[in-house]
């Protein structure tokens, strides 16, 4: 391709650098094409042409998020292959709560110099993400944008497309009092509050490094673990049981998610002693001296996804999601009253 600027160049953009970047990471790209594909990446646009057969009245369901300041770790340890997980990871998690199957996954990365190694490292997450959640990766934008980012960051963001039948879709509609909540480990703090982690612990160069008791990884590295990816055993247990309603945990803890499952008339009882709460909570929460309310109403707490489930329903749910890699809990039953969260 004869396509370079000098002049574009000396003001901080290279455009070389850009096809290089796309030529390393259209690798990982394969990876994640699915059977509804029909561009590879490189055009205007990504093409998905979807499977509608059995489903009577197609809906289309879309999510998308950033990782947020969670980057900053990931510029102090100078890792960048799991970040993408995390931003294809908030965006599935929230479009498979309608009951809804990712189809495909579109992302944003922008830079203050494109290095080409770092964004293919990069995008190799992105498309572990889109594997993880059987979305394919079809198209996104490398933005290089030299004084508005300093040289070694940059920012990455997505967004996700799936696919529902209107009949299926889970609404909250059916939900009774007595109905189960059964709650989905997370893998960590995942992608939320991450301006609080990093003002408790005063993460810089040094500070990342540190390591605590509780914890079998320094610190930076145990803060970078990537988001889990809910999709495939969600989708299980939708498939064998009438799940009524669905949270991701997300920024705003326990008391802003949980109740947005839930509809007027019905709160969320959780015993506060069922839930696996991780060790770097006790950490974050004895470092910075953050009261217990604070912590579950800005963390994950070792939760990253709640489902409603009738009484009866309770045992199979737990089986199937142990039989798709989930050891779930359960966190409380819905009950009447005020819309939202009490602890007994």
């Amino acid at each position: 391709m004869n396509s370079f600027s000098e002049s574009y160049k000396a003001a901080g953009v290279d455009v070389t650098a850009g096809y290089k970047a796309v030529e390393l990471m259209k690798k990982h790209v394969q990876r994640t094409k699915t059977d509804g594909v029909v561009s590879g990446i490189g055009g205007f646009g990504g093409l998905f042409a979807p499977d509608l057969t059995g489903i009577k009245e197609p809906v289309l369901v879309s999510g998308t998020d950033g990782v947020g300041t969670k980057l900053k770790l990931a510029f102090l340890l100078d890792k960048h292959d799991t970040i993408g997980i995390d931003a294809v990871a908030m965006c599935v998690n929230d479009v498979v709560c309608c009951g809804a199957r990712p189809l495909f996954f579109l992302d944003y990365i922008a830079v203050g110099k494109n290095v080409p190694e770092k964004v293919a490292e990069i995008v190799s997450g992105i498309a572990e993400g889109c594997v993880q959640s059987g979305s394919a990766l079809v198209g996104g934008e490398t933005a290089e944008m030299p004084g508005f980012y300093p040289v070694n960051e940059y920012d990455v963001a997505g967004f996700s497309v799936g696919l529902a039948d209107k009949a299926d879709m889970i609404d909250s509609s059916k939900l009774e009092e007595g109905d189960v909540l059964v709650g989905l480990r997370s893998s960590g703090v995942h992608s939320n509050g991450f301006s609080l982690v990093r003002k408790v612990f005063g993460i810089n160069e040094e500070t990342i490094n540190n390591t605590y008791p509780e914890l079998d990884k320094p610190l930076g590295e145990t803060l970078l673990t990537p988001t889990k990816i809910y999709v495939k055993p969600i989708l299980a247990l939708i498939k064998e049981v009438n799940v009524k309603a669905i949270s991701h945990i997300t920024g705003g803890g326990f008391y802003e998610n949980i109740p947005r499952m839930l509809t007027d008339g019905f709160c969320a009882k959780i015993n506060k002693e069922a839930v696996p709460v991780l060790p770097i909570f006790k950490v974050i929460q004895r470092e910075g001296n953050i009261s217990e309310h604070d912590m579950f109403n800005t963390f994950n707490m070792g939760v990253g996804m709640v489902a409603a489930v009738a009484k009866k329903d309770t045992e199979k749910a737990l089986d199937i999601l142990k039989e798709n890699g989930e050891d779930a809990v359960i966190l409380g039953e819905v009950i009447k009253g005020e819309k939202g969260v009490v602890f007994a």
